[in-house]
């Protein structure tokens, strides 16, 4: 009984985190007060954590688009990010999902068209000395995560972990009609064999 009760604050609780608005979201996350504005129909945001700033920057013009992250603050290698992305930046967080004392950055992207899928970009700060990517596995490596999966992803950081949220589909539903649910699934960052690793966890469906 007190673990259902638990299971069912957690999916609560992140149930209310995901209602605030997703674009510019900054949990765990300070903005620089001399942020620049954001361009018209562009994504443009500073934000600083544990004395790393990093300046997140896409044109937002069209299904594909070029992130720019540049990072400032780090110890050794502060040379900007210049990467391709399928869509455009809908929001940017960051924390320190780890608990070792070094930020990560996550980005949020969303495809251009109906499906509106998710994707995600992130770097961890090593020590505070340079970045490195982190690696967020497919659904498609996971059939009981994939089941039903059209996109209308949502990204969202929940205390220490990562949180991905969509809409679940049955076989007969429409694009703008899902009737299966939501599912939900945390990630933990964790040190994989070449670099950093978003590892599933727990998957719930409400």
């Amino acid at each position: 009984m007190q673990c259902f009760s638990a299971a069912l604050i957690l999916c609560l609780f992140s149930a209310l985190s995901f209602a605030a608005p997703l674009k510019g979201s900054a949990q765990h996350t300070h903005q620089s007060p001399d942020a620049p504005a954001a361009k018209a129909g562009g994504f443009n945001q500073t934000l600083f954590y544990q004395g790393i700033i990093f300046h997140v920057s896409s044109a937002n013009e069209g299904s594909v688009n070029q992130l720019r992250i540049e990072p400032k603050g780090l110890k050794g290698d502060n040379k900007p990010i210049e990467k391709e992305i399928d869509g455009t930046v809908t929001g940017v967080e960051v924390a320190d999902l780890n608990a070792d004392g070094s930020p990560e950055v996550y980005v949020y992207a969303t495809s251009a068209g109906s499906g509106s899928y998710g994707s995600l970009v992130a770097y961890a700060a090593n020590q505070g000395k340079s970045l490195s990517e982190i690696y967020l596995p497919s659904l498609q490596d996971d059939a009981k995560a994939e089941k039903g999966y059209r996109g209308h992803d949502q990204f969202k950081v929940v205390e220490n972990s990562l949180v991905r949220r969509f809409p679940v589909y049955r076989d007969k539903d429409t694009n703008a009609r899902p009737t299966g649910g939501t599912r939900q699934i945390q990630y933990k960052l964790k040190a994989g064999e070449a670099g950093w690793l978003l590892q599933p966890g727990r998957i719930d469906k409400y």
